[in-house]
């Protein structure tokens, strides 16, 4: 496995990555040619299971995460450090336990699982791969000094990643705090991951031109067949050969300008008139 080594951290907030997406895509396929070639050479659907344990390292499990209603949902839980302890639902005995987690595990919530929801089990999964590979050096702790998921430390040395929070992929930047830019940067890497530019951009491109497009964009709002086109089709065809969610997908073709807005051409073309 390659190694996440990166100079340009935030130190007052406990060495959180400045790192770019440009970057994280350009990182994510580096793992991936070291990982599997082939997934550079052509689209097709990334086994997040393997990619977890066999290439990170990590102790991949399942569980009835349990959460407070009103903080919502929890999908996802990468622990970095061995005997942190994670509150669970046993259904069996109907009851509330705690299990004891290894270094470097990855605990997905069984909802993720569920028929239907394989797109979000599968940028779930690489979710949680994103915080391991990339966020060791801010959770990671000596064990000899650390508190058990303790309500003294400033920083519990898991994360605990809500269904909001990986919901929010599209979500047009207004980061604020460290801790929502390591939920991007995990988002960002599971996008990356599961569709590499380096598939991403030809798929795209072929799917344009047989529809007779061009110049490889499509402006929204300015048409049915440009709408269906931008929302229905090509996140179909992305989500059948990746297997992400369509909605992954469209977010995808959004951040990469293959979709673009039509308010937002129009503001670029008067930037333009200015110059």
């Amino acid at each position: 496995m390659i190694e996440f080594r990166w100079n340009r951290v935030d130190k007052r907030n406990n060495n959180t990555p400045i790192i770019s997406d440009a970057e994280i895509d350009e990182l994510a396929e580096i793992i991936l040619g070291d990982y599997k070639p082939q997934l550079l050479q052509e689209p097709r659907k990334v086994k997040y299971e393997h990619f977890l344990e066999s290439y990170l390292g990590a102790n991949l499990d399942y569980r009835h995460i349990y959460y407070e209603e009103d903080e919502g949902r929890i999908l996802g839980v990468t622990s970095f450090n061995n005997r942190e302890k994670l509150p669970v639902f046993d259904r069996e005995k109907m009851c509330l336990d705690t299990v004891k987690l290894k270094k470097n595990s990855i605990v997905l919530d069984f909802y993720v699982t569920e028929e239907g929801r394989e797109g979000l089990e599968l940028f779930t999964g690489l979710h949680e791969g994103g915080h391991l590979w990339m966020h060791q050096g801010v959770y990671a702790r000596n064990e000899m000094q650390m508190s058990l998921f303790g309500h003294d430390a400033e920083l519990k040395p898991v994360t605990c990643c809500r269904k909001t929070d990986i919901e929010n992929f599209g979500r047009k930047g207004g980061y604020r705090t460290a801790e929502q830019w390591r939920e991007h940067h995990a988002d960002y890497f599971a996008s990356a991951i599961a569709m590499p530019n380096a598939t991403f951009f030809p798929l795209v491109q072929e799917i344009l031109k047989s529809q007779g497009i061009t110049d490889g964009q499509i402006i929204q709002d300015t048409g049915f067949e440009e709408d269906f086109l931008a929302k229905e089709i090509l996140p179909d065809i992305i989500s059948e050969t990746y297997g992400v969610s369509r909605t992954a997908a469209y977010v995808k073709l959004r951040k990469t300008g293959f979709v673009v807005d039509h308010e937002n051409v129009n503001k670029e073309k008067k930037q333009l008139r200015i110059f």
